[in-house]
Order: structure tokens, then C-alpha cells, then sequence
């Protein structure tokens, strides 16, 4: 009976200092959060020229660190979709032919609502954009 005893104890210490490990110790900060925040409803309208409309949707997602940035762009979230409105509003079919496009869009994508972020915030708060869903009707 001592044995079992002995040999639960010493099969518990090694439990116990992982549970220790992830704690965070004193003087160390916890992780950053990274949250998603989409913009809803999505984005539709026309983009290009000639006598034939031609309509684009998009599902967008903004990747964010912690929760002051989320606040801040979710303030600031009707000029970002007026800033993407107009992006997709200028782009031409022929750009969006082009292999990389989607791609090569939703990097500009970024880069303005950064650049928006950076005027009213003073830093850009939003790491990444990614498309949901991109449809583009020609």
C-alpha cells in the first residue's frame, strides 16, 4: 500500500510543475490577443467602365492585436469602408484579370486602411486584411 502511494506522488510532481509553467511569473505580460473583426454588411458596388456594369462583393475580415485596437477601428469602421468603397470603385477589369489580382488588391486594401488608421490614430492598428469571399461579377 505504500508503494502505490509513493509511486502516485511521485507520478503527480511532474504534473504539478507543468501546471506551474504556464502561468505567466511575475514581471512577464501575457500574450497579446489577436482578434478578427469583419466588417458587416459586405461590401458591394460597381467598379470600371463601359456601357456594361460590373459588380464586386466583398467579405472582409480586419486581423487586430489586443482589445483597444478592436475598439478603435470598430470607431473608425465607416471610413474604413468608405476608403475600400472607393479602391474597388477605381479598379479596372483589366487589373483584375491580371494572375494576382486578388492578391495585389487586397495588399492596396491594406495598405489604405493602415494608411487611414495612421491619419486619425497615429498608428496603423490592423496587421493583416484578408477576403473572406471576393466575387467579382463582369
Amino acid at each position: 500500500m505504500k508503494t502505490w502511494i509513493a509511486l502516485l506522488l511521485a507520478l503527480s510532481m511532474p504534473l504539478a510543475a507543468l501546471a506551474e509553467e504556464d502561468e505567466p511569473k511575475e514581471g512577464e505580460q501575457a500574450a497579446t490577443q489577436v482578434a478578427y473583426f469583419s466588417l458587416v454588411p459586405a461590401l458591394v458596388g460597381n467598379f470600371g467602365a463601359g456601357p456594361k456594369l460590373k459588380f464586386y462583393k466583398a467579405d472582409i475580415a480586419l486581423r487586430v492585436s489586443g482589445s483597444e485596437a478592436e475598439s478603435k477601428v470598430r470607431y473608425h469602421e465607416p471610413l474604413i469602408r468608405n476608403q475600400l468603397v472607393m479602391l474597388f470603385a477605381q479598379q479596372t477589369e483589366e487589373a483584375l484579370n491580371a494572375p494576382n489580382a486578388k492578391e495585389t488588391l487586397r495588399q492596396e486594401a491594406l495598405k489604405q486602411v493602415q494608411a487611414v488608421l495612421a491619419q486619425e490614430e497615429g498608428m496603423p492598428l490592423v496587421d493583416d486584411l484578408l477576403f473572406n469571399n471576393l466575387i467579382l461579377q463582369r
